[in-house]
């Protein structure tokens, strides 16, 4: 909620008691996590014992120090084996593009490539070459580039990368293909947090791309607002890129 405060205060608190709890790999105790969360050990260990009988919570020794339930890590994987990433990220496309009246996309990286998983259209639409399970070229695209930033996040890992799925082609004469530059250019694009394509796929077209986590340490999709040259300067660029942050942190 927007003040912080939860509608229901023991969910709440026992939401807090398992994010702390997934903080320590090596367990915390009954008093850690008092003195962490500020709350009275009578109240913690109710707490600990309902989450301890549903699985969301083990102490494997009695007195011992507690740790993630075995229920909690099984929720949590039986969630992304089954995820329907398209309907989870539908609603944040269809936002966005409603916002900024702008074509919408979201696509994931499958080696040297991205997949387009989805796309809104714009009212005002333009030609592009993106198309639902097409595919274009990650070096060259802002979800690909937002993509591999955050996917392979240092200089090493990018130039492997390119190593791996070169030599890089050139798609306009914006494109960059010498790996050393792109390593750059993506450490850039971490620093800012989005990803930008200067009609480096297509001539004409530029967009704004971000990660999307879902939870994860590397990003399991991109997206990306898309829209003609003449409709995309360099300030609004920083304005959308900005706000597509803040979006899918707020949805996803």
């Amino acid at each position: 909620m927007a003040d912080g405060r939860s509608p229901v205060g023991s969910v709440d608190r026992a939401l807090l008691i398992l994010q702390e709890i997934g903080k320590h790999s090596r367990g915390v105790t009954l008093d850690e996590l008092a003195t962490r969360l500020g709350l009275p050990k009578s109240s913690l260990h109710r707490l600990l014992g309902a989450l301890k009988h549903r699985g969301f919570a083990a102490q494997p020794e009695p007195s011992g120090p507690y740790f993630l339930g075995t229920e909690m890590l099984a929720t949590a994987f039986r969630f992304y084996e089954t995820m329907d990433l398209r309907s989870l990220v539908r609603p944040l496309l269809l936002r966005v593009s409603d916002e900024f009246a702008e074509t919408v996309h979201m696509a994931m990286l499958d080696g040297g490539e991205v997949v387009y998983l989805d796309k809104v259209e714009a009212v005002r639409t333009i030609t592009m070459t993106s198309v639902v399970g097409g595919r274009n070229a990650a070096h060259c695209t802002g979800v690909g580039k937002a993509l591999l930033a955050w996917t392979y996040p240092t200089d090493e890992a990018i130039k492997a990368w390119t190593a791996q799925y070169g030599p890089l082609a050139t798609r306009t004469r914006n494109t960059m293909t010498n790996p050393a530059k792109l390593a750059t250019h993506l450490d850039q694009v971490r620093q800012r947090g989005y990803a930008l394509d200067l009609e480096e796929n297509e001539p004409g077209v530029r967009c704004v791309a971000v990660p999307v986590f879902l939870g994860r340490t590397a990003p399991v999709a991109a997206v990306s607002v898309t829209a003609l040259k003449d409709r995309m300067p360099p300030a609004r660029m920083e304005e959308i890129g900005h706000r597509l942050r803040q979006a899918v942190a707020e949805q996803v």
